[in-house]
């Protein structure tokens, strides 16, 4: 995995985010962005959640373990949609976590162009409802979740946790 670089922390959603009163401009020695790829096979989605799991245990993040689990449920389903649904024209595909002094965001990033859509609840089928429970896990947590096109044309579709229950 590649550290690709500290700074000040932003918010879940891309703005600036302010450093909470008594705490000291300046990241914590967990915050960070990390940026990894992976073939758009079957194979890479236990390697994603591993590597993300090793990641937060690594860096030391105080990321609660309900929390945890959610956040590697969502990588599973995100990359797993990845290998599904746009290998083909995408066949890499990006991870990316990104911690902050309050939150943890994992994102998934191809180069399929069009945006996945979450089914709604279908007893007769097996499948197909993946975004559903990325929506719901991330919903629970107290996180936010969205889906956002590139500049090169594909998608990247990322959820943003709190690293324990209740804040955001």
């Amino acid at each position: 995995m590649e550290n690709l670089g500290r700074g000040s922390a932003s918010s879940p959603e891309g703005g600036v985010e302010m450093p909470p009163e008594g705490r000291t401009p300046g990241p914590l020695p967990y915050e960070g962005v990390w940026r990894f790829t992976a073939p758009a096979i079957d194979a890479s989605v236990p390697q994603a959640r591993h590597a993300v799991r090793d990641l937060l245990v690594r860096q030391g993040v105080p990321v609660a373990d309900d929390i945890v689990h959610g956040l590697l449920l969502i990588v599973s389903e995100l990359v797993t949609n990845a290998v599904r649904h746009a290998a083909l024209l995408s066949p890499v595909l990006a991870v990316e976590v990104a911690v902050g002094a309050e939150w943890v965001r994992v994102s998934v990033e191809d180069k399929h162009p069009y945006r996945p859509t979450a089914l709604e609840a279908d007893h007769g089928q097996t499948g197909g409802r993946g975004l559903l429970l990325v929506r719901e896990i991330t919903r629970e947590s107290g996180g936010v979740c969205d889906v956002e096109h590139t500049s090169s044309g594909g998608k990247v579709i990322w959820a943003a946790l709190p690293l324990s229950p209740g804040v955001v």
